[in-house]
């Protein structure tokens, strides 16, 4: 160990974080009076000789590998739109743009019951003491302790299996862009990057010219020091899944054994940053060309600068998977960013739990999310050295990266549209994520190496064919209270069916309008208002649409006067 380490562990220590007060989901935040601001090229002596007059000022030079954006302030009592506007009406500015404030996908914090659960030994077992404990990992039916439910056996990324092919490489460097990593934790030592140059070389000093001081595990944009050892948590558990070291006797093993992690922090110990430090983060692990990027963080909105950043990593090869959010709504049309920018090396990420059901607090997206992890009561590594479980989709997300990098140590990068299709279609289809996600399915880490691809028994978009029902099956207008209604279609030689709601004004998550197959399952259960809505499908020529109401508001109600087909 160098002498510049030494002091570092020293100061590092010292180190506390603070508790995280959760995150919201209303407007994004942003930083009061600040805007991030590109200029066109040659432009930055033109634009700041006039800065006095434009009542702004400099706060930040935002230097990255591919040029300069510029962090401005105003006052904060004008507002942002108007400042905005009236430098965007400059002829050296490209854009102004808000420094919004991102935070941590807020974990859910799970009782820690610190059982030890001996799991069945194989040739693949780890001989960590808490590995039974791993349901995302090894889903044995019975060993997720937190759970009132039972849970699936097999439900889980298929690690067991994979880990007979591949346990990873050192050679593949992951970047957890996020709260920092405990670099010292038994369980990640052994997997950190350690910048030789900057290990071995002056305190203070820039040994490997990269543009950082003393970055030997990675750097702090949140404090601008290359310490990114983790004040809160939330980086460390995200490394832990991702990384644990297996078969060292010591807590939990992670989705890869061998693998190298980046701490990158941007995120303070608060579990909050700004776009201006996510944008440096993410530059400064495309210099280091890592070959994933791992983001369990949202919530501000959209930005120009940051979706640039990202596609600047994609055009370096590297994968950039982000957790879809917490907030258990629909990210088609009520966007996370930055999971739903449309980028083609981005892994929109939503949880699941260990019953093989979509977590009740993730977000979802059958046309944004690409696919659901284990993100339920997920336990792993946090700061201190300790151990702990969360639920969240940022708990889903570094499965996701995890075996992403075993796919990478195995065969080395692919191109990212080759990897998300390979990715969606390698998952195992559960009706469960159907219209939750684009690939209708779980993370199998087993398929995803092995290229292995479930048959998945789905309708050809091409095929549907609509049919009018002879009679109308609708509710008066307004419905009655405690009203049961039930129409079942039976069309003989049909393979798929759904149903066609022309109109529907229901009191929501009171009164439903529930479609069932000829065993009476459910398979889609609609309320609230809205028009021309297609439901979800039924294998085999029987569907059943049940209506009820309670016993407080009636509403319009609704209609359905046609279904879609697929013939035989």
């Amino acid at each position: 160990m160098g002498k510049k380490m030494m002091s570092k562990l020293c100061l590092a220590a010292g180190v506390l974080g603070t508790a995280f007060s959760g995150m919201t989901y209303g407007a994004p935040n942003v930083v009061p009076g600040e805007l991030i601001v590109k200029l066109k090229p040659g432009q930055e002596n033109a634009f700041f000789s006039k800065s006095k007059s434009l009542d702004i000022e400099l706060k930040e030079t935002i230097s990255l590998s591919y040029g300069k954006l510029f962090l401005v302030r105003y006052e904060n009592s004008i507002k942002m739109d108007s400042v905005k506007k009236m430098l965007e009406s400059n002829d050296e500015v490209i854009s102004a743009n808000p420094n919004f404030i991102y935070s941590i996908v807020n974990p859910i914090k799970e009782i820690d019951f610190n059982s030890i659960i001996n799991p069945p030994q194989n040739l693949s077992t780890p001989n960590d003491p808490r590995f039974g404990e791993l349901w995302g990992l090894n889903n044995t039916g019975s060993n997720d302790s937190g759970s009132s439910r039972n849970g699936v056996e097999g439900a889980d990324i298929g690690a067991m299996e994979v880990w007979d092919l591949t346990r990873g490489s050192r050679e593949v460097r992951v970047a957890v862009i996020d709260t920092g990593v405990d670099y010292r934790h038994p369980d990640l030592a052994a997997n950190m990057w350690v910048n030789e140059a900057e290990q071995n070389g002056e305190e203070g000093v820039d040994d490997d010219n990269n543009g950082f001081v003393d970055d030997i595990h990675g750097y702090d944009f949140a404090n601008n020091d290359g310490d990114p050892l983790d004040g809160h948590g939330h980086g460390t558990h995200c490394s832990g899944t991702i990384g644990a070291v297996h078969n060292n006797e010591t807590g939990v093993a992670g989705v890869m054994n061998d693998v190298t992690i980046v701490a990158v922090k941007f995120l303070s110990d608060g579990g909050s940053g700004t776009t201006a430090n996510a944008i440096k983060a993410i530059d400064y692990a495309t210099t280091l060309d890592v070959d994933i990027m791992s983001n369990s963080w949202g919530g501000g909105g959209f930005s120009e600068d940051l979706k640039n950043a990202i596609v600047r990593a994609s055009e370096k090869g590297i994968i950039f998977t982000a957790a879809a959010g917490n907030s258990a709504s629909d990210n088609d049309s009520r966007p996370h960013y930055p999971s739903n920018y449309d980028v083609e090396n981005i892994v929109s990420v939503a949880a699941h739990g260990s019953d093989d059901t979509l977590a009740s607090f993730s977000c979802y997206g059958s046309t944004t999310v690409h696919i659901a992890a284990p993100g339920q009561r997920i336990l792993s590594t946090v700061k201190n050295g300790g151990y702990s479980s969360y639920s969240g989709t940022s708990m889903a997300t570094p499965h996701v990266s995890g075996a992403l990098g075993l796919l990478v140590a195995h065969e080395g990068r692919i191109p990212h549209a080759e990897m998300r299709e390979r990715l969606m279609q390698t998952s195992e289809p559960i009706r469960a994520y159907r219209r939750k996600t684009i690939s209708g399915g779980r993370l199998n880490a087993y398929n995803l190496v092995t290229d292995t691809r479930p048959d998945r028994n789905e309708p050809d978009p091409s095929l549907w064919e609509t049919v009018t029902l002879e009679e109308a099956f609708e509710s008066a207008h307004p419905y009655e209270h405690r009203q049961t209604l039930t129409r079942e279609v039976t069309i003989p030689g049909v393979k798929f069916m759904r149903a066609k709601v022309s109109k529907y004004d229901l009191e929501k998550n009171y009164d439903f309008l529930r479609v069932r197959n000829s065993s009476r399952a459910e398979i889609e259960k609609i309320s609230g208002a809205g028009e021309s809505y297609t439901s979800d499908y039924v294998e085999g020529d029987t569907m059943i649409i049940e209506f009820t109401s309670d016993t407080s508001v009636a509403r319009w109600g609704f209609i359905v006067n046609e279904v879609e087909v697929i013939r035989e």
